[in-house]
């Protein structure tokens, strides 16, 4: 299972990268997995600000559609537009060119305060 030791993870397997004060968030490699080939994401809160454990957007695969839930309270900048084309970058590099959105953080401590890689390797055990 792939976790990359530099990110942070919440329970709802959404991943954190920070950089500065914008978090560059999306769906872990176990979310992807166990949701099987992607083939839609929705993100409409584009410039909404959001509180920590809100929907900020759908990601829909061939058996099911789940929501996304916001790791860390922030403004919504912007949504991966490689996805609207190409949701299934998210099954093919979920920690790269498949990210979902990038944040404003509110609060940086917030991510700080997320699962590290191995906190998050073992509440998927």
């Amino acid at each position: 299972m792939n976790i990359p030791q530099d990110l942070r993870y919440s329970k709802d397997h959404e991943w954190v990268r920070l950089e500065g004060d914008v978090a560059v968030i999306g769906v872990t490699h176990f979310a992807q997995c166990e949701l099987g080939d992607i083939v839609f994401v929705e993100v409409e809160t584009e410039g909404d600000e959001l509180e920590t454990g809100d929907v900020f957007g759908t990601i829909e695969a061939v058996k099911t559609v789940s929501d996304m839930i916001m790791p860390v309270a922030g403004e919504v900048l912007e949504f991966n537009p490689n996805l609207e084309d190409s949701p299934a970058l998210i099954n093919e590099d979920p920690y790269g060119e498949g990210w979902v959105v990038k944040i404003k953080v509110a609060d940086a401590d917030e991510v700080a305060a997320l699962l590290s890689a191995e906190d998050y390797a073992s509440e998927i055990a």
